[in-house]
């Protein structure tokens, strides 16, 4: 590999297209005087089937557009390593996502306890971001990029699952993002005419006409460049080279909660100890780098239906063709769809004033252990439902480290799943609620068998068993570069780099504490959070 005789100038070099990496490049190159770099390691979403909701399972397992991550044995899994894929393309993970639409709930910004994080400073930004289809009030946004609408409804199943849980005591929810996040209902998603609507389709793609912007696909960041007690540029391989490209004013890493602890170490920024073990000279001693990884663990309740209504139905082969060509042409039809339409926030644990359990329903049928294995998933074989259940704010902590100073190497994660006990416990309560749910007679024309994990599962011990065997993520990592001012933070209010200048991090790894609910949503609002603090602007 050679190395480039030329060094790129720019003001702005910005690590990662994804879900904020995309924002952020976007918002700064808005202003014709910023020269803005966007560097991406994965290629362009030319991929016809990224605009099809119901194709996400197959991104998401391939190798094409994903860094095809996966944890070390998890040591409270029963040494299962859960793969961990993320977007390897612009828009990140965004392009790979369900693309269900949740902020979370004002407690989880409040309850960070930084100056210009809290709900009411945060919430201009998600309105900023969203463009919203049909929902007209304070809560949202109806101009900005990020096209968000309503499911599509009109499941049966869906329609039993909204119907079971008022029945079993829990109110409707017209909207998740709404004054409350309680109750049974359907959930938004960040689709725009049956086409998926992640960051590529709504930052970058808009921009790249833009002479002040270049997008650098296909670009590997080897190490950021530190400079007399400052970061000012970064080293990175693309096309055979190894190029540099330096920054007047700033770098934004958004490389996400994997990539920028890794991008981070590389560089020489971490615990300094460890850094040393894999040979790799400390430049500044910050051993909060890496740690702090908080994901929503995830297990599933499986139904039979008796009733021939399921997702099954659409998976004979030419049904499944005819529904790709219509949502290719068209813009319509089952496979505009993300089957996991019907959604949940509740409460099991009574001392809480917030929901910590949140549920996916899907009109169809799929092996919990399955979903995260690495062989693709087996196609349906007969009727059913899915009910998936996550903590929404779990103890346990994992870790992000290097397995060497090779920047090809993927990093070293273990998240630690179900180490505290209160996750275990949450767990089992919503998954009890859950069955309860189902028994309702809302239900009673399509409950069939119980597949997962059966009914001889009963006790809390063949229940945590169970959880060992089955259960995995719900792709939320976050938390590697937390925001704040202890010992293992990592960055400021500012969203700047303890102890060195030059460099920002905005991406779900700054988050302190996971929020609760899907964590696209709470990405892309930092991204236009962390180009406002850059540039100066608001809201």
């Amino acid at each position: 590999m050679s190395a480039a005789s030329e060094v790129d100038r720019f003001d702005y070099v910005v690590i990662g297209a994804g879900s904020a990496g995309a924002a952020v490049a976007a918002r700064l190159s808005e202003n014709s005087a910023h020269r803005v770099l966007l560097l991406e390691a994965g290629g362009m979403d030319r991929h016809p089937g990224f605009r099809l909701p119901l194709l996400m399972g197959a991104f998401i397992k391939s190798g094409i557009y994903n860094w095809g991550y996966a944890t070390e044995p998890e040591p409270h899994l029963d040494g299962r390593r859960i793969a961990w894929p993320r977007g390897k393309v612009i828009g990140g993970t965004s392009t790979l996502n369900g693309m269900v639409y949740i902020r979370g709930v004002p407690s989880d910004y409040d309850g960070w306890g930084l100056k210009g994080w809290s709900w009411n400073e945060v919430l201009p930004f998600f309105r900023k971001a969203e463009g919203h289809e049909h929902r007209r009030d304070p809560w949202h946004g109806t101009s900005g990029p990020l096209h968000v609408r309503r499911a599509t409804g009109g499941h049966p199943l869906a329609e039993a699952f909204v119907g079971a849980g008022a029945q079993a005591g829990y109110p409707t929810n017209d909207d998740f993002n709404g004054p409350t996040q309680e109750g049974f209902g359907l959930y938004d998603f960040t689709i725009k005419n049956g086409r998926r609507c992640g960051t590529a389709r709504a930052y970058v793609r808009p921009s790249l006409g833009r002479k002040n912007l270049k997008l650098a696909t296909h670009a590997l960041v080897r190490r950021l460049i530190v400079e007399d007690g400052r970061v000012s540029g970064v080293e990175y391989e693309r096309g055979g080279q190894i190029c540099r490209a330096d920054a007047a004013r700033e770098v934004v890493l958004s490389a996400g909660a994997i990539n920028s602890p890794q991008i981070l170490m590389l560089s020489g920024i971490g615990d300094s100890r460890e850094l040393k073990n894999i040979g790799i000279e400390p430049v500044l001693d910050l051993p909060g780098v890496g740690r702090n990884l908080q994901d929503h663990f995830d297990c599933a309740l499986v139904y039979e239906s008796r009733e021939p209504v399921s997702l099954y139905s659409q998976l004979r082969f030419d049904r499944a063709v005819l529904a790709v060509l219509r949502g290719m042409v068209f813009g319509a039809g089952p496979a505009t769809v993300f089957p996991y339409e019907g959604g949940a926030f509740i409460k099991v644990d009574p001392r809480e004033s917030n929901p910590d359990i949140q549920v996916h329903f899907m009109h169809g049928r799929e092996d919990t252990a399955q979903l995260h294995a690495f062989s693709p998933p087996r196609p349906e074989t007969k009727h059913g439902f899915t009910i998936r259940v996550s903590q929404l704010r779990p103890d346990s902590r994992g870790q992000v480290r290097l397995r060497s100073a090779d920047p090809h190497d993927a990093p070293l994660m273990t998240a630690n799943y179900l180490a505290a006990d209160r996750d275990v416990q949450t767990t089992i309560q919503g998954l009890r609620a859950m069955r309860r749910v189902v028994e309702q007679r809302a239900f009673d024309r399509y409950r069939g068998r119980e597949i997962a994990p059966g009914p001889e599962v009963a006790s809390d011990v063949d229940f945590r068993h169970w959880l060992s065997r089955a259960g995995g993520t719900t792709f939320h990592p976050v938390g590697t570069c937390a925001m704040g001012h202890g010992p293992d933070a990592v960055v400021d209010e500012q969203l700047r780099l303890h102890g060195l200048a030059g460099l920002r991090i905005a991406d779900a790894s700054i988050m302190p504490r996971i929020i609760s609910g899907n964590t696209n949503a709470a990405s892309i609002m930092i991204g236009e959070k962390a180009a406002a603090l850059i540039s100066g602007g608001t809201a």
